[in-house]
């Protein structure tokens, strides 16, 4: 495969100049699927709804609709198109879309980008290949059979007559589009692309420094803001010192936002926003403001009591019932005695803590507005910022940059919102730019949680499960008044672990909320990965069995679990059983390369262990084992394997990079991730108290793709929830000591 060298971040406008009006081509937008029809791209007003074009000079242009974040989609998305369409790598360019309805869901989060838009993708590529042929075949007076495309060229199978994409498109452009019916997908021995590793197709703009992140916008007359929120969700501002902010040079002015009311949306936090010609000025004038904060109904939060509290339901020992989610079989009465085990185990609360905090730029003028922003979402930030301007969603034009991390906290666009909201008001452009302090003070939390779970014995053999979880739910963001998880974050592995018992019942207990929640990287398999992962090593210990052996026990044989008559709908993260399904034999595939690759790997040393977890999420399974060394109380993790079974795999190096970085996020969670409150307030403010794991504490990482054929899976977030079982599993097996409370820093030295 040669080298992409076509990659450029243009606007539709200079598409339409290089293959439309100055010079004529083919457009395609995707047509019977959930997008926009087709559109012919030969004027300056045409509509976006471009996502195949082709220039008389060969050169074939994709818009990636999807936000690129380091997951490499803006590789991904164009390996598809250029497989189906025949196309020459180096002559594909990318073009980011804008936000827009029409390109159906643009969120890019929930691990689905490849998974969701891989048939799409196909179709829009064979259908443009499709009416190439066809253009060649009317050309050559011929038969469409007697054509095919090969290496951006249509060839004719009787002669060695050909001709380029190019030479083709405006003719091609001028057929009717074909019904997905006459659309021929290649077998997948025919794929090119697919399954292969380009270079990405942005590595030299990141490299360089020539890549273009939320925090690099600069618009003419545009101006700085900062600010500072409410430390407490809900306070408000009592009073402020605007006369000593007002002296730092460069400031400009001061503006009060306004308190939210009712559930915290995705709108803007309130408080004081310092105005500045420069950055520097706005954070200085910041911090001349002397904010005291009225009294709110979270003053009184305290993580630490409250997790208490969360511990005494999910034990059931508040006196009041858990609510059953799922339940199959006869639950014992009896939970006492020698062939029972019971162990809760909880999680703090957690930040995102992406290396670029959020950042946009807002130009509202009369009636429209145009923001710059890093966001997951483009529709959102659309259809918010609109909302609080009173204007409709066409007239706000979304650009999307590219996203130093996101992880979930990005696909809030009240960063987007808060820009609008002054740029409004100062009548300029204005840049919202968040602090690393900021981020970690005022963000939208992974939800503190506690689990507990209890099982029985017979034979030695695990018979029955009893377990009960409980956290603030993410709906409580959207809502007031929530005080238990959706069915949608109970679906995420904690019902839909497929265990092949005599019965099992499981229970949510109520929990409100006293901050922003929000999904954050892999969500509520957070803590349920680390529940279940970590109870079936302490099963298996008690039963005196490897863990592994311990995990396809209780599995059971290889099916396909349906969960049918167990008191749910399972939700499988938007996909349909059949398409995606509760597959145990590939949870065995998973254990059993697991189990060789560390077989290889020789016995551990002394005072070193082995832990292991398995867990399926965003319908990818994942097996994590981990390497760790204890000595005098100082944690040493030396190696960690991942094996995916992500089906289909378009860019393995994707697969492999993502999977090595779900293990340095999950490490970072267990070992040393905690958000703390007091007083209502976060205690933490940057990396110094909030750290993420660093080279040194990085263990050497080995990752494995399973071969597969099936379905593709989601791949960015699978990896994380087996990490922080393993973990703990693997002290446990070096140490003899069981820690079921995160994160580890509590505990050891790490």
């Amino acid at each position: 495969m040669s080298t992409f060298t076509a990659v450029e971040n243009i606007s539709r406008r200079d598409v339409l100049k290089l293959f439309g009006a100055a010079g004529g081509g083919l457009a395609l937008g995707a047509t019977g699927m959930a997008w926009s029809p087709m559109a012919i791209a030969q004027d300056r007003q045409a509509s976006l709804n471009l996502f195949v074009a082709i220039g008389e000079d060969n050169k074939v242009y994709l818009t990636c609709h999807r936000s690129e974040m380091g997951q490499g989609i803006r590789t991904g998305i164009p390996q598809v198109l250029a497989d189906e369409l025949e196309a020459e790598w180096d002559n594909v360019v990318v073009v980011q879309g804008l936000a827009d309805e029409r390109y159906g869901s643009q969120n890019t989060d929930g691990s689905r980008s490849i998974r969701k838009h891989y048939t799409t993708m196909r179709q829009m590529g064979a259908t443009a290949r499709t009416m190439l042929e066809s253009a060649a075949a009317n050309e050559w007076r011929v038969d469409p059979s007697e054509v095919y495309a090969k290496a951006g060229r249509i060839h004719h199978k009787g002669s060695n007559k050909s001709l380029s994409f190019g030479e083709l498109a405006m003719k091609a452009s001028a057929l009717p589009t074909p019904e997905e019916s006459e659309v021929t997908l290649k077998s997948a021995d025919k794929f090119n692309f697919i399954g292969k590793s380009p270079r990405s197709v942005d590595i030299d703009a990141i490299v360089d420094g020539s890549a273009e992140y939320g925090y690099d916008i600069k618009v003419p007359n545009m101006l700085y803001a900062s600010i500072s929120r409410p430390p407490v969700l809900g306070s408000d501002v009592e009073s402020f010192d605007e006369i000593a902010a007002r002296k730092v040079a460069g400031v400009l002015d001061i503006v009060k936002l306004p308190v939210p009311q009712g559930a915290p949306l995705f709108q803007a936090l309130g408080g004081v926003a310092v105005i500045a010609s420069n950055s520097w000025s706005a954070v200085e004038g910041r911090k001349a403001l002397n904010i005291k904060w009225t009294k709110a109904d979270n003053d009184s939060h305290d993580s630490k009591a409250y997790l208490a509290e969360l511990v005494t339901k999910v034990q059931g020992n508040s006196g009041q019932p858990g609510k059953v989610v799922r339940k199959y079989g006869n639950t014992p009465t009896n939970w006492q005695g020698d062939d029972v085990v019971n162990a809760t185990y909880t999680v703090p609360y957690l930040a995102h803590a992406m290396m670029e905090p959020p950042a946009a730029v807002a130009n509202v003028t009369k009636d429209s507005c145009e923001v710059w922003a890093c966001t997951q979402t483009p529709q959102s930030t659309q259809a918010n910022v609109a909302g609080v301007l009173g204007l409709k969603k066409e007239q706000v034009k979304v650009n999307v940059t590219m996203l130093g991390g996101g992880f979930g906290r990005k696909s809030k666009p009240d960063f987007s919102v808060e820009a609008a909201l002054l740029s409004k008001q100062l009548e300029r452009p204005v840049k919202v730019s968040w602090s690393r302090e900021d981020d970690i003070q005022n963000g939208y939390y992974h939800a503190i949680s506690a689990q507990h779970y209890q099982a029985k014995f017979a034979d030695d053999k695990v018979t029955n499960l009893l377990a009960r979880t409980g956290f603030p739910s993410i709906s409580s963001t959207f809502a007031e008044g929530v005080d238990e998880p959706s069915g949608g974050e109970l679906d995420l592995g904690f019902v839909d672990v497929p265990l092949a018992l005599e019965s099992m019942q499981l229970e949510v207990v109520k929990a409100k909320a006293h901050s922003r929640i929000g999904w954050m990287r892999s969500v509520c398999n957070i803590q349920h990965g680390f529940g279940i992962g970590s109870f079936v090593d302490e099963l298996a210990v008690k039963a005196n069995k490897p863990c592994l052996q311990m995990w396809r026990e209780m599995l059971g044989k290889a099916r396909q679990e349906t969960f049918s008559d167990q008191g749910f709908e399972y939700g499988n993260y938007g996909e349909t059983l059949a398409d995606h399904p509760v597959d145990v034999g590939r949870y065995h595939g998973v254990i059993d390369k697991l189990e060789q690759l560390v077989n290889e790997q020789g016995k551990p040393g002394k005072n070193q262990g082995w832990g292991f977890a398995i867990h399926r999420s965003f319908t990818a399974y994942v097996g994590i084992a981990t390497l760790v060394e204890v000595n005098d109380n100082s944690l040493n993790v030396i190696k960690s394997i991942g094996v995916i079974d992500a089906g289909l795999v378009v860019n393995p190096d994707r697969v492999h990079s993502q999977t090595e970085g779900s293990i340095i996020f999950g490490l970072s969670l267990a070992m040393m991730g905690e958000i703390t409150y007091k007083d209502g307030k976060v205690e933490q403010s940057n990396y110094h108290n909030y750290p993420v794991l660093r080279m040194p504490q990085s263990p050497e990482i080995i990752t494995h793709i399973i071969d597969s054929d099936a379905n593709p899976a989601g791949v960015g977030e699978p990896g994380v929830p087996p990490v922080a079982p393993s973990l703990t599993n693997a002290i446990f097996a070096a140490t003899g000591k069981r820690y079921r409370d995160l994160p580890l820093s509590h505990h050891l030295d790490v």
